[in-house]
């Protein structure tokens, strides 16, 4: 009896465990892992995806001010698709160079062919003499250029090399008069022919002449790009070399845009003092050497683009 009632006081009455010591309360809080900025992701994206030259088209239709005629642009766009390496091309082909809709240019190529501007042989088009036309009322009337011939006949004959002057024209350069030697170079020199303006003697002599607003407008608008091993499109490195062509008052440029070719350029200025042109002449390295070129040309040159600026208005 004596121990059921031991036991059932036990349990009854259970002994009580002594209180645990104080401890510090466990946290439940994680490292925080990096986050990356979603702004700065996005840059990243960005930054890694290059961005596409808009197409011809792309650029007519981002022009969307009511009074743009949007079918005359794409007219004249077709018209500069034709180049002197393609004088014949197909609608298909067309299309592709300018981005414009095959309707769309298929309705140009009528237009110019009922006008006498253009002409077709089974499913290739080609522009007739009389798109000159266009042109030729810019040339006989611009002073610079009826000013310039002659010299430009007289400069060619006595170099015995080609020579150009030509302008810039929606950042690139353009030429506007010539004067060919029998001698012939593999690049196009044509009046009216386009060519970048960062690899080009010309080019960099009518940057050169660009104000410093004006400058970095080309830079943000242009991209430079490669078309040697030569060619220079550093924008940090361009910046250099046009400083350096304002200070010495002419630019040389060795095979950056054509492998063989070396040429020479000087500005043409206006009677404010303006550069409002540049006169070149290409010549071919096997001929002549980077120092030759500056020593056989630059003089005269300079003295033939001074006669011309006399006759500027």
């Amino acid at each position: 009896m004596q121990n059921l009632a031991s036991s059932t006081d036990d349990e009854l009455h259970p002994a009580v465990e002594p209180p645990l010591p104080n401890r510090e309360p466990l946290t439940t809080e994680a490292t925080p892992l990096p986050v990356t900025p979603v702004s700065e992701s996005l840059a990243e994206l960005t930054a890694a995806k290059p961005t596409r030259a808009l197409s011809i088209a792309e650029q007519i239709d981002a022009l969307t001010d009511p009074s743009f005629m949007t079918s005359l642009a794409r007219g004249l766009a077709v018209i500069k698709a034709f180049s002197d390496h393609r004088r014949a091309m197909t609608i298909a082909q067309l299309s592709l160079k300018t981005g414009i809709p095959r309707a769309a240019v298929r309705r140009c190529l009528y237009t110019l062919k009922q006008l006498g501007y253009a002409d077709s042989e089974a499913n290739n088009f080609f522009l007739k003499p009389s798109i000159l036309a266009l042109g030729y009322a810019y040339l006989s009337s611009t002073p610079l250029t009826v000013a310039a011939q002659p010299y430009l006949n007289e400069l060619s004959h006595r170099a015995k090399e080609s020579c150009v002057l030509a302008v810039l024209d929606n950042y690139e350069v353009m030429y506007v008069a010539r004067s060919d030697a029998p001698r012939v170079l593999s690049l196009a020199m044509n009046t009216g022919s386009r060519m970048p303006a960062h690899c080009t003697a010309l080019g960099r002599v009518l940057l050169a002449g660009l104000s410093a607003a004006q400058l970095d407008r080309y830079f943000s608008a242009v991209t430079l790009s490669s078309y040697t091993p030569r060619t220079i499109t550093s924008e940090h490195k361009l910046r250099d070399i046009l400083f350096e062509v304002r200070q010495r008052g002419f630019a040389v440029v060795d095979e950056e845009m054509e492998i063989g070719l070396r040429s020479i350029a000087v500005p043409v200025r206006g009677a404010s003092g303006a550069t409002v042109a540049a006169l070149g002449i290409g010549a071919q390295v096997a001929r002549i050497s980077r120092d030759a070129i500056e020593d056989q040309f630059l003089h005269v040159l300079l003295n033939v683009s001074n006669e011309i600026c006399l006759l500027l208005p």
